[in-house]
């Protein structure tokens, strides 16, 4: 599979190629084009001169590209879904929820769009400004990088490629090296609709090229889905040159259970909200806090509930946990449960790999000075359960950590719910249900080392706009 650069399904120019491979069994998929700096530069020039071209044409009009790209993705839904499994280890029937959602997410940019209107500052609204008419309009913000993680690659797509280009702005796309293939195919389709060249471009590059596009004055948004540590450097990169970010990064979610919870519903959302695309999802539940009179019952319960899932290959229809992205990372996540295990926490189901595959684990004991219980962010089916005994203990634990991006509580009072909700220092908080909880409409983002703005159809287009007053001086006198 090729680059899509100005256009063009292109190699990089120095002809050197990377294997992409499936991580439930290791076979190679496809080889793509390994970019250097000198395609990147390419890449932004084109993005230049096609940029201004597509700033010009009206909303309405790149309105119905985007929906001739929705049509294609339609037609193609069923092999799109199947490259997204393989390449990722996604269960094929999550995999075909994530190309679903292409639909939700770009509609929901597109209607948005036609009604992101400026405002008007009325004469007179402050002492001597009665002679003037003020406009406040939202321009393009030019050229915008979008990185892409591999976790839910369609998805952050939809969030960020959709808005740029309703916006007027040209995207450049840089998926995970892991998996960049359906993010190619789709860049590919939004050439095939019309989209001009120049506008949407698709480059596989490895992270050391890619600080090359978020390096260049040119550039005027980073927008990235990624760890703290990548978002960080990933920033401190775009200051050199006050080019604008947008930074979604990690998270270590705290799922709280207090004495007065439904423990039934609190399991059938600890399914949904840690054991999804194998526990790889950023706002997913990844600390469990439950009040010390309820915390063994739950364990039994979760031990139980996961019991029933099947663990299998990505493709085979049954599948609901398949493995995770690489070999490389259900080590990481191996090495973290040893910890967690050093420092007192019990595995009472689970804690072994094989290969790219890690078992769904529950571990109970961990007492609140573990790792997992602050900073350390496991990104995989992990369960650690951590027990409070008072709402405050509670809030003190999750709010202990540097991360902020989502939260949530079980409770059968609605408002002593709410007041913990309201407590938690994080950018979402969920009564009743999982952590992980992102519509397209909301604007989705953390707190603390979480990341910087947020990401929705309510809120992005006012991350890749820029403000512009046009002022008719004099025009009632």
């Amino acid at each position: 599979m090729k680059m899509i650069i100005n256009g063009k399904k292109v190699d990089s120019v120095s002809g050197e190629t990377f294997d992409v491979l499936a991580p439930a069994t290791g076979e190679v998929i496809e080889s793509v084009p390994k970019a250097t700096a000198e395609d990147i530069e390419k890449a932004i020039d084109a993005a230049e001169a096609g940029q201004k071209i597509w700033a010009e044409v009206p909303v309405c009009e790149k309105a119905e590209v985007l929906y001739r790209f929705l049509d294609i993705v339609e037609e193609n839904k069923e092999s799109l879904a199947q490259l997204l499994s393989a390449e990722n280890g996604k269960p094929i029937t999550e995999a075909r929820a994530e190309i679903g959602n292409i639909k939700i997410g770009f509609s929901g940019f597109i209607e948005h769009a036609k009604h992101y209107y400026g405002a008007i500052i009325p004469p007179g609204t402050e002492a001597g400004q009665a002679a003037n008419l003020q406009l406040v309009t939202r321009e393009p913000i030019g050229i915008v990088a979008c990185i892409i993680p591999f976790n839910f690659p369609c998805d952050l797509y939809d969030q960020k490629v959709a808005p740029a280009l309703m916006m007027g702005n040209a995207a450049i796309v840089l998926p995970s090296s892991d998996n960049p293939l359906t993010l190619m195919r789709l860049t590919e389709m939004l050439v095939e609709a019309g989209v001009p060249n120049g506008v949407i471009q698709c480059l596989t590059a490895p992270g050391a090229v890619k600080s090359a596009a978020v390096a260049d004055p040119r550039v005027h948004l980073v927008t990235l889905t990624g760890s703290t540590e990548v978002g960080i450097d990933t920033a401190q990169i775009a200051a050199k040159n006050l080019t604008h970010t947008a930074l979604e990064l990690g998270g270590n979610d705290a799922f709280i259970v207090l004495e007065d919870g439904d423990v039934d519903l609190a399991v059938e959302e600890m399914i949904w909200g840690r054991m999804y695309n194998t526990g790889q999802v950023c706002c997913a539940s990844k600390r469990f806090l439950v009040h010390n009179s309820l915390k063994d019952e739950f364990a039994e319960k979760c031990v139980a509930r996961i019991k029933q899932m099947k663990v299998g290959m990505p493709k085979e229809e049954n599948t609901q946990i398949g493995c995770l992205i690489s070999e490389k990372a259900a080590v990481k996540v191996e090495k973290e449960v040893e910890l967690t295990v050093q420092q007192g926490g019990k595995v009472i189901l689970g804690g072994k790999r094989n290969g790219a595959f890690y078992e769904p684990t529950v571990i109970v004991d961990v007492p609140k000075t573990a790792d997992v219980a602050k900073d350390m962010e496991i990104f995989g089916p992990v369960v650690p359960i951590i027990g409070f005994d008072t709402d405050e203990e509670a809030i003190e634990i999750a709010n202990a950590s540097i991360f902020g991006l989502s939260s949530c509580v079980f409770s059968k009072d609605q408002k002593r719910a709410f007041k913990v909700a309201k407590a938690m220092e994080a950018g979402g908080a969920v009564i009743n249900g999982a952590s992980f909880f992102r519509a397209f409409e909301m604007p989705f983002g953390g707190w603390k080392h979480s990341g910087i703005g947020t990401e929705g159809v309510m809120s992005t287009f006012d991350e890749m706009t820029r403000v512009k007053n046009i002022v008719l001086k004099n025009i009632y006198e």
